[in-house]
């Protein structure tokens, strides 16, 4: 599903006004009759206060209390803001639900007489909201959040930013949330995504045609979408057909990181896979190895690999390799530098590059458009960090990352579009970009996922995705979504808490189940 920004959410509403001539009076009382709906689904009948502003917003709100009062509701509405000061068309709904007989008050305070028993409607700001809350409003509420009354929000909580979910200010917690044609990007990042609680997202008659203009590029990533992205199978083929993955990781210390990337990748569906070690570690890797394959590179002696490794390397791409997945346990010494120097404008064959090879990059990102393959990078915040911050502080760095944070979107698409590279900013939730601008948001995952090596896996499973034939796009939206839904499968049976990298990895054959069963 598409998802928008306030502004492009207003364009779609200004051109369904102008452009098909269905008044703005009519989307309001759509809206508010669909808020109505969903309070008579969701709850038996009882008290209902709305919450209203002074804008359109808040004539929505308007609307559902008129509506539920007609059918017997107790149903009133305390209005924030000066009547001097409404919206022509909040305006009439307040007129209008003043002849109805609705009880409505002015003030900006609620007491626990106003909640008591009661399901409030926050309808006080809409996606419009460009400054922080200050008080009364703030106060009112945290004195409605303080409460343990169930908070139904009409198209946004109010105080949440509806372009980088932040809060601004202060914002209701509410537990459900009905927004209007298409959802805005504040529902899905965090913490607009808590905030909303439960979202439903309702037909008000907006024209098809605007709500899946290619103009939007942001949208969610659905299991249709990835259902129908899953690899095929054909009966008459063989290992050759589904890619050779060379995967160059791991270091003394962490050759378990290079163990997962590379069982990852298998478990995905990747025909054969080589992991390129140093040559100290070949009889620990000997030891634990069975479907993969290994390639002992020249080291520096001390368990890392050494700038020598670049032509064997490069050798085994040139004869046998599909894709190469460099980065997870290599460390960030100055010989992996140099690799990447050299290897990256060299290399021949699409790569997902994450953990060290990005932090090797971090000095010059400037080489990434240099490279004649696909790219697909895998950072989580603190990469980006080092990746944008080139040279800083670490408090430099510190503020980079809650920069990052606090709009994720922005950033991995900019990024993508700068170093023409496919990005998968990792996180809560990862967005997927590429570099004509457009981006993706995965709705799988969990907490139980904020674990060493579940970045490794997700480097793995993009690289077997690449390896069967996937475009680095497609590769990186499905594998994604893959990974996500793996580790929800994993968290059901192990929980939250015991959740390990492994249990995701064990996890992707129930994944796949799941998708073809769609």
């Amino acid at each position: 599903m598409k998802v928008v920004t306030a502004q492009q959410m207003r364009s779609i509403d200004k051109r369904t006004i102008e452009d098909y001539g269905i008044a703005a009076a009519v989307l309001m009382e759509r809206a508010g009759l669909s808020v109505s709906r969903r309070i008579r689904e969701l709850f038996e009948k009882r008290k209902v206060v709305v919450l209203a502003g002074g804008g359109n917003n808040g004539g929505d709100g308007i609307v559902a209390a008129r509506d539920l009062f007609n059918r017997g509701w107790n149903a009133r509405v305390i209005l924030v803001a000066k009547e001097g000061k409404l919206s022509p068309d909040c305006l009439a709904q307040y007129r209008t639900a003043k002849k109805t007989g609705v009880p409505v008050a002015f003030r900006t305070n609620l007491s626990s007489a106003d909640l008591h028993s009661a399901v409030v409607i926050d309808a006080i700001f809409g996606t419009g909201l460009s400054k922080p809350v200050t008080s009364p409003l703030a106060e009112m509420m945290r004195f409605l959040n303080a409460s343990e009354v169930p908070v139904v929000s009409v198209d946004i909580p109010s105080g949440i930013s509806s372009d980088s979910g932040q809060v601004m200010g202060e914002a209701v917690r509410a537990d459900y949330t009905i927004t209007f044609g298409l959802p805005k990007v504040g529902h899905m990042i965090y913490p607009g995504s808590e905030y909303s609680g439960r979202l439903f997202v309702e037909d008000i008659g907006f024209p098809e045609e605007l709500l899946i203009s290619e103009e939007i590029g942001l949208q969610t990533v659905e299991k249709l979408t990835a259902s129908a992205l899953v690899p095929e199978r054909p009966a008459y083929s063989h290992k050759g057909d589904y890619g050779h993955v060379l995967v160059v990781a791991g270091s003394r210390g962490k050759t378990g990181a290079a163990l997962m990337t590379a069982r990852a990748c298998l478990r995905t569906g990747a025909g054969m896979v080589t992991i390129g070690i140093p040559e100290t570690l070949l009889n620990v890797f000997h030891s634990r190895v069975t479907e993969e394959m290994v390639l002992p590179l020249p080291d520096t002696g001390d368990g890392v690999l050494s700038k020598d490794a670049v032509s064997p390397i490069l050798g085994f791409l040139d004869k046998k390799g599909d894709v190469l997945a460099m980065g997870p346990g290599l460390t960030a010494g100055p010989d992996i530098a140099k690799i990447l120097e050299r290897l990256l404008p060299a290399a021949t064959v699409p790569m997902v590059l994450d953990a060290d090879a990005l932090n090797a990059i971090s000095g010059g990102t400037d080489i990434l458009r240099k490279v004649k393959s696909p790219v697909v990078v895998t950072p989580h915040p603190g990469e980006m960090a080092r990746l944008l911050g080139a040279g800083s502080s670490d408090v430099e760095q510190n503020e980079l990352r809650k920069i990052i944070e606090r709009d994720r979107t922005a950033t991995a698409i900019s990024f993508a579009q700068k170093t023409g590279t496919y990005v998968v900013l990792k996180g809560v939730p990862t967005i997927i970009a590429e570099p004509e601008g457009k981006a993706f948001i995965n709705t799988t995952g969990n907490p139980g996922m904020a674990t060493a090596g579940a970045g490794d896996v997700l480097t793995g499973i993009i690289a077997g995705c690449i390896g069967q034939g996937m475009n680095p796009l497609d590769a990186s939206i499905f594998g994604t979504y893959l990974h996500g839904l793996s580790g929800d499968i994993a968290s059901s049976k192990k929980g939250m808490h015991s959740l390990v990298a492994g249990d995701i990895i064990a996890g992707l054959s129930d994944a796949f189940m799941n998708l073809q069963a769609v």
